[in-house]
Order: structure tokens, then sequence, then C-alpha cells
């Protein structure tokens, strides 16, 4: 390849949004103003499940400055009878999740819609709640909803994940929305063939995303179309218009939705609030913002799932595996849609096993529907074959790395599907952990420590993708693109146009433009836009630079397989002195010559998939049960390192999020749905002083389809924290706890018998 002549790529360059985020000056969906603009406010549920009466809105409606009170009566959306969560915002006859909203009110102020919400009087007959999956599943549970199963259908929009359709379904109880299964070879053989045999049942609990800006959008009437113009915080602009238009009965080209910053996603973001409050926008004929409490976004968002794995695992005396059996739940809260499908297919497809039988259900509770939550199901996935795996080393005898690195997938290597995995780098990933001092030397660490290991991966996905590319005056470009920038997309993108073009990515301007006029792009999840939408800015730049040759070449008499860009100017190779600059070429392609405008487009064939693998050291207090995390290494395959630091970003807050998940976070119900834990003094979240010094390896195993050869980056570094923390405490006290979060109080009592 022709990376070590790169200029642009693998440099380090700073993120262009980085300025206006850090000093405050960006501005949110909470931001939009607009001229006489209404504040919507919920009146929410205290109950999990219950049947409504009654709701009494009079008192509400003779409130100084409410506009409206609206039921469920009252917004008739599209496909409401789907049973989808989106288009019921609003509870009919019955509840069916603590802090479902039942009504809503618009106020000139917030305030005012506030005191209206308050003043509103709903009347609740409670019923039995189903909070545990395990009890959800028996045939005599109390049944969790009466409408048809439909909930969030993004899932799939985060990695190309494809279902078998001829797949047989079991009968199934009322609370179970889906199953899946995956069967090769004789498990029962792999078992007999086995020296050692580990079975486990891991837990993960519910997990908030943890953004910043709470779930926030603002719809206004576009009375020239007879459309709305949507201001939200997604990271789907496309999908999120289609899913409007659909909703009101609009055409697509009726829907505009404008880019604002998001403050923070992390797969939550795609189409939650932004059908309800475009409807309410369509009734009043005003503008209305609908902007959650935190309170709110605890309650009634879209919380990554409680997943339950029940494993059985073989292998032989030598380290070879020879059967997974797995029972796989989530929880998918009171709407169909989890990641339980890809949780299936990762749980047995990091490693080789020539006979496997995977059964996965989605079951239904009294709890809100599940989203994303950067790499939906596979830190789950990784947290409970992880485990297992490190056991079964130990039953064997086995180094556990050398124990996995005997066992990992390689190119060809089949999924639980039957598909094989293209060009991948788990192996490359642990072989460099392998050497790591840190694992060298983890026989000779101190009182109550140890140090584990974990792996994981991701597919990644492969949606199509436009881009395009003009030449302004004085020889720089514009990218356009429909992105949603969540992590710095626009930087990698110029970095991308640069190294195609020719030029000093500070010469490239990267645009995120509206539905309107942005050519086509897929949800900022999954991490694939670079891989996508990258790949479609590299080929717009190509051509666009075709198109530039082309002009220079008529002017310089000289073919254009001869000229080279260099330094702002095109050059016959060889001679220098016969150039031309690229601001005359701009000012010609305005003059003379055709504008310099370029479409470029993808779609890929093959998934990128990007694994890492990690180390950890940590310390555990016999007494108090609290852990302390006191080193921890991160190597992942990037593919190529458009922009290291970035990328080295990524990592970071990826390894912090997987801390999260396994030292502290955790949504927790009551037997009778309640959260218990609805406010930031009861969520935990890993504070910067709880953040362990994070060391990174960036192996580069290229993917031939991606741009310069980059592969997803985004997800990998959160899917293997749980594990890899849970393996280190095991290492420390000899306990192996099956549960994550590993509080202290969980611990201790582990410890203790």
């Amino acid at each position: 390849m022709v990376q070590a002549e790169m200029t642009a790529v693998g440099g380090e360059i700073k993120r262009r949004d980085a300025p206006e985020k850090v000093t405050g000056r960006a501005r949110y969906a909470g931001d939009v103003a607009l001229p006489g603009m209404l504040h919507a406010r919920l009146v929410l549920s205290p109950y999990a499940s219950a049947r409504i009466t009654s709701i009494d809105t009079a008192a509400a409606r003779a409130l100084p400055g409410v506009v409206a009170v609206y039921t469920a009566e009252d917004l008739a959306l599209k496909g409401a009878e789907s049973g989808s969560r989106r288009l019921n915002f609003l509870a009919r006859d019955r509840v069916v999740f603590n802090g479902q909203p039942v009504a809503v009110v618009l106020g000139e102020t917030e305030a005012q819609a506030t005191d209206g919400a308050a003043a509103v009087r709903a009347e609740y007959e409670p019923g039995p709640a189903v909070t545990d999956p395990i009890r959800g599943m028996a045939e005599d549970a109390p049944r969790v909803r009466d409408l048809p199963a439909a909930g969030a259908e993004e899932a799939d929009l985060h990695a190309a994940v494809v279902k078998d359709e001829d797949e047989e379904q079991e009968d199934l109880p009322a609370n179970v929305s889906n199953s899946v299964s995956f069967k090769r070879g004789d498990v029962e053989a792999g078992f007999r063939e086995a020296d050692a045999i580990v079975e486990g049942s891991y837990r993960v609990n519910y997990v908030h995303q943890g953004y910043l800006e709470t779930q926030t959008c603002a719809v206004a009437p576009d009375f020239a179309t007879g459309g709305v113009t949507v201001y939200t915080s997604t990271q789907a602009y496309f999908y999120t218009r289609d899913e409007v238009a659909a909703a009101l009965g609009l055409a697509p080209a009726q829907v505009k939705v404008v880019p604002v910053p998001i403050g923070g996603g992390f797969g939550a973001k795609y189409v939650l609030l932004d059908p309800f409050v475009a409807a309410l926008a369509v009734q009043t004929g005003r503008p209305v913002r609908l902007a959650y409490t935190r309170g709110e976004d605890f309650l009634a968002a879209n919380p990554s799932p409680l997943t339950v794995f029940e494993l059985k695992v073989g292998a032989k005396r030598d380290g070879t595996l020879t059967a997974l059996q797995a029972r796989v739940i989530f929880d998918t809260g009171a709407y169909a849609g989890s990641a339980l499908g890809i949780g299936c297919l990762l749980v047995g497809g990091y490693y080789r096993f020539p006979n496997l039988e995977i059964k996965g259900y989605e079951v239904m509770t009294n709890k809100p529907g599940v989203g994303a939550y950067r790499a939906p199901g596979a830190p789950q996935a990784s947290f409970a074959i992880e485990s297992a795996m490190d056991d079964l080393a130990e039953r064997l005898g086995i180094d556990p790395l050398d124990f996995r690195i005997q066992n990992a997938i390689v190119e060809g290597d089949l999924w639980p599907d039957g598909n094989p995995w293209p060009t991948i780098g788990l192996k490359e990933c642990l072989e460099r952990l392998r050497a790591h001092p840190l694992w060298q030397g983890r026989h000779n660490v101190g009182p109550h420590e140890g140090v584990g290991v974990g792996a994981g991966g991701w597919p990644g996905g492969k949606g199509p993708a436009a881009a395009v590319c003009r030449m302004d005056p004085g020889g720089t470009l514009t990218i356009s693109t429909g992105v949603a920038d969540l992590t710095g997309q626009s930087t990698s993108f110029a970095v991308i146009a640069a190294e195609a073009f020719g030029i000093d990515p500070a010469k490239v301007r990267v645009v995120m433009s509206d539905t309107d006029s942005a050519p086509h792009s897929p949800g900022s999840g999954g991490s694939q836009i670079t891989y996508t939408v990258g790949k479609a800015v590299l080929e717009a730049a190509s051509e666009a630079k075709r198109q530039v040759l082309a002009i220079a070449a008529d002017r310089l008499e000289a073919a254009p397989d001869d000229l080279e860009i260099a330094d702002g100017e095109i050059r016959v190779k060889g001679a220098p002195d016969s150039k031309v600059t690229l601001a005359e070429v701009a000012r010609l392609s305005t003059s003379r010559y055709e504008p310099i405008y370029a479409r470029g487009a993808s779609a890929q064939k093959v998934i990128a998939p990007g694994f890492a693998a990690h180390l950890a050291r940590v310390r555990v207090d016999p007494d108090t049960g609290e852990i302390a995390v006191l080193d921890y290494v991160a190597a992942q395959d990037v593919g190529r390192a458009l922009n290291p630091p970035a990328v080295e970003g990524q990592i970071l807050g990826g390894v912090v999020q997987g801390i999260g998940f396994a030292l502290y976070e955790q949504l927790i119900h009551d037997e009778e749905g309640q959260l218990l834990t609805g406010s930031f003094m009861d969520y935990a979240m890993p504070k910067a002083d709880q953040a362990p010094a994070i060391e990174t390896i960036l192996v580069e195993v290229p993917t031939p389809d991606g741009p310069f050869g980059a592969r997803i980056v985004g997800e990998p570094p959160i899917i293997p924290g749980a594990a890899t923390i849970a393996n280190a405490v095991k290492a420390a006290t000899a306990t192996r706890i099956p549960e994550v979060p590993l509080t202290p109080e969980r611990v201790r009592a582990a410890l203790q018998g």
C-alpha cells in the first residue's frame, strides 16, 4: 500500500468542533428559540402497570399561560395500531412502565407548562407488574401489554446483522416478543469430547447511556409546504425525517431536519420524541419544544437492557474448544426491539466452536422500552463469554491469553449464523497484550490485587452513503454530507478528502447539511460513518481531483497522469516550473470550464469489524468490597488510524464507559416496577478521579474497503470492560462474581460466601 507516502492520514489534527463545545458556545436543540414557541411538559404515570380510569385536565386548562392539554385521544398518529412506542407516546387505556406519559401540557413558558402538568389529575387502577424477565417468560406471568409488541426498530441500524427469515419460530409465551436460535454441529457430542466443562449464568443490569444532554426536540410547522421543520438531538437525520413523515402522513419532502450539535447519544438518540412533538406542532399550528428533565430521562428514555446469559462451554485438555451451549435473555422493557440477535451472534462469534447451540429470547417487562448503547448487546455478550473462557482456562491449567489466542477467530472463520468473518485483528490485539509488561508481571502484584484480560468486537455497519465535493474560490474544497457529527466526523472527513485530493486538511471545509440539501447518509451509530460516508467522501474528493487535473492538463498541455498536486499547485511531474495554482483552476472552473463539483457514493458490500482486547490491574478491599482500578491497557485494531489523537480519544472514552458497566452503573427497579435510581444522587457513574491511567495500543490491520484501510473505531472500546475487570477481580480474590456492576455490597457478599 502507499500509506508511507501519506501526508494527511496519520497526522495529529485537532477536532474542529472542540472549541465551541469546550467554551460553551455550541447551541443544542434545547437552545432553539423560535417565534411563538410553546413549551411542553409531561404528566407521568406513578405506576408501572395500571389501568387509566380518568384524566381530569380542567384545572390545568384554566391556569394562566396554558395553551393546550392533550391526552392520547387528541393526537392520532399514523400506525398507532401497531403498538409502536413512538406512535403511542401517550398511554391510552393502560400504562406499562413507571414514568410513561399520559398527558402533555403546552404553555407559553416552561414554568407555566410545568404548573399545568402538576394540575392534571389522573386516576389509576394498579395491576401486577412484571419486573424480572425470567418470571416474565412463565406461562402464568401477568401480561405486560395488550397491544402488539412493537417498539424501537433501530437496533439493527447499528450493525449489519442478517436475520434468517426461514428460521423456525417457537410457540412463545405472551411476554416473549422475539426469539432467535443458531446451531452448528452436535453440541452433545462436543461436550462428550470435552475434558473440562464450565457452566455459569451471567447478568448485566439496566444501564443508562449517561449523555449530558437529555432527549430534546423542537418542531415548527412549515405553512409553505404543509409540513414541519425539526430541530432535534438525533444521530440520524434522514431516519428521523422518514419516521416523522410516516407518523404524520406526510411526504418525506415535507419534513426538513436541521442539524444541531448533539450533547451525547451513544446510540440512544435516534427517534423517540420526534413524531410526538411534530404532532403537537401540527395540532397547535405553533412551534413546540419538549426537553426531558433529568428525572424524566432516567424514567422514560430508552436504556440499555438487562441481560442474562446462561452458558455451558467445553474444551479438550490441549485447549481446543469443543462446544458452546447458551440461553440468552434480553429484558426489552414494555416494547420489542432489543439487540437480542447481535448479542446471540457475538457470544458465540469470538472463538472457534465446532459445535454450538444458542437460543435467545426477548422478554417484555413493565419497564421503559430499551434502546441502543454503544455496541448494543456486545458488552453483555463479552462479559459472559470472557468470564467463561477465563474459568475454563483455569480449569485446564492454561494461560488465559494463550487459550484465547489459540481459539480466536480469524478471517474465514464462521459466525454462529454460518457467515464468514472478513479481515479482522482479534488475534493481533491479544498477541500485543501477551507481550505487555502488565501481563508478564501479573504474578508479582500486591496483596488483594489481580490482573485480568477481556476481549470483544463489533461487526459494524455497511449502509449506503453519498457525499459531495466542490471547489471554492482560492482553491479550497467544501465537503457536504448529511451526517450527525457526534465524535468529530467532520475532522475525519477533512483528513480523508485532503489525502485523496492532495491538499492540507486546513483547506477543506466540511458542512453537515439539512435533509433538504444534504446527500443521503446513514445514522451516526454502530461505528459505520467513517467506513461508509468516509468512503463516499474519498470518492467525491477523488473525482474532484480528476476534474481539476483535466482543467490543469488543458492549460499546461500535458496528460492528466503526468500531473501532481502539491503545495497548492498542479505541477507537471519532473518539470516543477510548469504549473498552475489551485486558486487559478478554481477561477477558471467558474469562467471558462465546468465548475468543480463531484459526487461520491458508497454501498459497502463487506463489513469491517473492529476488535479490542484489554488488560486491567485491580485492588479489592476484602473488608468493604470496594474495587480500585490501578492500571488499564487497551489494544484495538483500528485498520488505519486516520487521526490518531481522535482514535485514542474514542478508546479512552469507551474504556471509562466500560468501567461504568463493570463497577458503578445500574438502573434498579423494585418489585412494583418503581425506579429507585432516578437521579445522579442514586445512579453512580465513574468520576474523573476514579478513572485510571489508560494506555492505548493502536493495532493496524487495514480493511480492504475502508478509506485508506480505516475500519470501525467507536464501538469496540466499551465492549471488553466489564469482562476485563471481572476477570481481574477473580484473579485477585479467587471468586467469580457473575453479575455487574461489581458494587461493594455485591463483592463483599460474594467474598463472605
